[in-house]
């Protein structure tokens, strides 16, 4: 038992078992300092290990959102970073925000510069964790763009240095050097999703390795939705002739100009495309305004606006008709939104936004105008995050500060209803008696989703809407 109890404390069974290690250091001072090298030693190696360059990606900053625009840097490259820093700002379809760093380490390099679009989820940065490493993620970077600049002609997967040899097409073999995030369009996790394919095996074709819905086919091993059609052998010139007169655009005139969509002006345009989906049908609805023009007058010295009375009055009729404030997303269900919150209109430098007011029904009113009057200054300065303007279940738009009498608004996509008010004009009117006189009246028209509103429900909230209006004490309670 002596010449056990002797081997066990010698230095040689030391590395042996990890009881061995807490023993010795408990009994016998001597191979401290040898055990403490080999632990120390051990953590110097694993922290090497985990010793690593990470990407930056374009983030998603609304569910809108497929590409984001670089604004400004705010650091610039081999500058320290530290952890939830703002490193770059991104102009998304909707606003511009500062994007933070999840990580401790040094910016060293920039994939994607000021003034330059990348899609969702690609690299616009790379993130060194230790200062030399700089160097070698600025390589890493060149490669990146100069693999980019070949792409059109796909090559075989050959100069990229860490990533393993993938049987896969090129343009997505080229730029992975660890985990990447897999992105892929809305439709095309929707097709994957119905076809049951693991969408993160599939390998995208589109745009910086974007994965298409028609990756997404190939992948279930089903004949494309659009399929494009094959060349043909022997293409005549009458043929060639007529294809290319139908798909070319048409001449500019002289001196014009085109002018690409700014981010805002694409969610826009897509969200109006997606709009005409939905069958709408639209009421209009004259409202007396004498008694809440006079309401604004006495208020108005507190700072409330018209648009928050408009709000307000609007917030109570829908908490009296729900349905008015509910929303069909898949065209098979409808659902009833717990909260009534009030998307405006507000129109801006080069686009259109509509900040929500929050449980419009519920606030009192000068918070709601204080409210209100914070959300537009953000949305001026493009500082509004995603839950304030994307949260709207009802929208109201008012164009009557222009002079206009009335319009019809366009229904945005996810909501029930939007009100499109115009501006309070004198108006003769006649009593039951036949008797004339002279009134403030403002034309309301609402464009509803005809597929859970119909006319009745829309007629009846008017009269709600109008009564609220006519007799406004209760918007000041």
């Amino acid at each position: 038992m002596a010449l056990s109890s002797s081997s066990f404390l010698s230095t040689p069974s030391l590395p042996n078992s990890k009881s061995t290690i807490s023993f010795a250091s408990s009994v016998s001072p001597a191979p401290i300092p040898s055990l403490r090298r080999v632990v120390f030693r051990s953590h110097r190696r694993e922290m090497t290990v985990r010793s690593k360059i990470r990407e930056i990606f374009m983030p998603a900053l609304s569910s809108t959102m497929t590409e984001g625009k670089i604004v400004s840097w705010l650091k610039t490259e081999g500058e320290k970073l530290a952890k939830g820093q703002s490193v770059v700002v991104v102009e998304s379809d909707k606003a511009d925000m500062d994007v933070e760093t999840f990580y401790d380490g040094y910016l060293a390099a920039i994939v994607v510069g000021e003034g330059e679009t990348a899609p969702v989820g690609a690299a616009i940065g790379l993130l060194a964790e230790t200062e030399a490493e700089i160097e070698e993620a600025k390589s890493k970077a060149a490669s990146k763009s100069s693999s980019a600049a070949v792409a059109p002609s796909p090559p075989p997967p050959a100069t990229s240095s860490p990533a393993p040899a993938i049987s896969q097409p090129a343009p997505v073999a080229a730029g992975s050097d660890g985990p990447r995030k897999t992105v892929a369009t809305p439709y095309a996790k929707k097709l994957a999703k119905q076809h049951k394919v693991d969408i993160g095996s599939v390998a995208g074709t589109g745009p910086f390795g974007r994965i298409t819905a028609s990756d997404v086919e190939a992948a279930a091993g089903i004949a494309p939705s659009v399929a494009p059609p094959p060349p043909p052998p022997a293409a005549s010139p009458t043929a060639t002739t007529a294809k290319a007169t139908t798909t070319s655009s048409p001449p500019l005139l002289p001196d014009s100009s085109v002018v690409p969509f700014t981010a805002m002006q694409s969610a826009v345009s897509k969200n109006m495309i997606e709009s005409l989906s939905v069958p709408t049908f639209r009421v209009g609805y004259p409202v007396n305004t004498d008694a809440l023009d006079a309401l604004y007058e006495k208020v108005k010295p507190k700072g409330v606006t018209m648009t928050a009375l408009l709000a307000k009055a609007a917030g109570m009729a829908l908490a009296q008709h729900p349905v008015v404030n509910a929303s069909c997303k898949d065209g098979k269900s409808f659902s009833y939104n717990s909260n009534i919150n009030i998307a405006v209109a507000v129109a801006i430098n080069g686009g259109l936004i509509t900040p929500v007011l929050q449980d419009a029904d519920k606030l009192d009113l000068y918070l709601l105008s204080q409210k209100w009057k914070e959300l537009v200054g953000k949305a001026r300065s493009k500082q509004l995050q995603p839950h304030e303007y994307n949260s709207g279940t009802f929208t109201l738009s008012n164009l009557g500060m222009f002079g206009v009498d009335r319009f019809d608004a366009i229904l945005p996509p996810g909501q029930g209803a939007i009100m499109a008010v115009g501006a309070s004009k004198p108006t003769v009117v006649a009593d039951k008696d036949g008797f004339f006189s002279v009134k403030n009246k403002m034309m309301v028209n609402v464009t509803a989703d005809h597929r859970i509103v119909y006319g009745a429900d829309l007629a009846a909230f008017l009269q709600t809407f109008a009564k609220i209006v006519e007799n406004p004490d209760s918007l000041t309670l």
